[in-house]
C-alpha cells in the first residue's frame, strides 16, 4: 500500500464541510499531492490557498450532476500526478424528498450526485490502479440513512443506499487487486451546508445546532473532523486488510433498544 506521504489524493466536494475537513486533515497526516473538486470554484481554491506553499495542491471545479465530470476530473488528477492512489467521495446532497411527495426530478439530482457521481469516480481510478498493477484505498462518505432514514429522506437514503451497496461490490471485485474500498456511514454533522439547509430552506433559525445537540448523547452534533480523522485512516495502510466496510459514525448503536 503507497504511504500517505507518496499518495496521489482525489477529494470530492472539497469546498466545504467534511470534504474540506478530510483534505485539511491529509495534509495534517503528511499528503502532499492532493486534487481538491467541486462545483463552487471560489471556496474550493480558498481552501487550496488555506494550505502550505511547499504542497502540490490542485483544484478543478466541476458539476457532478454531469456524467462526464468524473472522468475528466479524474484526467486531470493524472495529469497532475501521474497516477490516482486514493479517492475519497464526499460530495454529496442533503434534500428533502419523502415517498409521498418526492419527484422525478429529485431523485435523478439525488442519485446523479449521490450514486452515479461516486460510481464513476471509482471506476475511472481503480481503472487507473488496475493499469499499473498497483494498490489503492477509496474512501466513501455515506449516510447512517442508509439503513432506512426519516421519511423526509425517501430518495436521500435510498441514494446512500446504493452508495452502501456498490462500496461492498466494488471492495468485493477487487480483493485480489490489492484496491481496499471503504465507508463510513455518516450521523447528523455540523456542516455549513447542514447549516443553511435548517436555518434557510427549513426555517428551525440560527440556534436550531445548539437545541438538537442538547437532545443527543454527546450533548451536541458530529463534528467534520471526527468524520475526517476515521477517513483518513481507512484511506492509510494503517486501516490494512479492511475493506468492504461500512462504519456507522453516529451517537447511537444499530439494534439498540431506542
Amino acid at each position: 500500500m503507497t504511504p500517505l506521504d507518496q499518495t496521489a489524493l482525489i477529494v470530492t466536494g472539497a469546498a466545504r464541510g467534511i470534504g474540506k475537513a478530510i483534505a485539511q486533515h491529509a495534509v495534517k497526516n503528511g499528503l502532499r499531492q492532493i486534487l481538491l473538486t467541486d462545483i463552487d470554484e471560489a471556496d474550493l481554491s480558498a481552501v487550496a490557498r488555506s494550505m502550505p506553499d511547499d504542497l502540490n495542491i490542485k483544484t478543478y471545479a466541476a458539476d457532478l450532476t454531469e456524467p462526464e465530470a468524473p472522468t475528466a476530473i479524474c484526467n486531470f488528477a493524472k495529469s497532475c500526478f501521474g497516477r490516482v492512489d486514493g479517492l475519497v467521495n464526499s460530495a454529496g446532497i442533503t434534500d428533502r424528498a419523502s415517498l409521498t411527495d418526492g419527484t422525478p426530478d429529485q431523485w435523478e439530482r439525488l442519485f446523479a450526485i449521490n450514486a452515479r457521481a461516486p460510481f464513476l469516480m471509482m471506476q475511472e481510478v481503480v481503472k487507473d490502479m488496475l493499469a499499473r498493477k498497483q494498490p489503492g484505498s477509496i474512501v466513501n462518505i455515506q449516510s447512517v440513512n442508509a439503513h432506512c432514514g426519516g421519511p423526509e429522506l425517501a430518495i436521500y437514503a435510498a441514494s446512500k443506499g446504493a452508495l452502501q451497496t456498490l462500496t461492498k461490490n466494488a471492495a468485493n471485485a477487487h480483493l485480489a487487486d490489492r484496491i481496499r474500498v471503504n465507508g463510513i456511514n455518516l450521523g447528523w454533522t455540523l456542516t455549513e451546508s447542514e447549516h443553511q439547509m435548517q436555518t434557510k430552506t427549513l426555517g428551525e433559525g440560527e440556534d436550531w445546532a445548539e437545541r438538537v445537540g442538547a437532545s443527543r448523547p454527546l450533548g451536541r452534533l458530529l463534528m467534520p473532523d471526527e468524520a475526517a480523522r476515521l477517513a483518513l485512516y481507512l484511506l492509510s495502510p494503517d486501516s490494512e486488510p479492511l475493506t468492504g466496510a461500512s462504519i456507522d459514525l453516529e451517537q447511537s448503536v444499530l439494534g439498540a433498544p431506542s
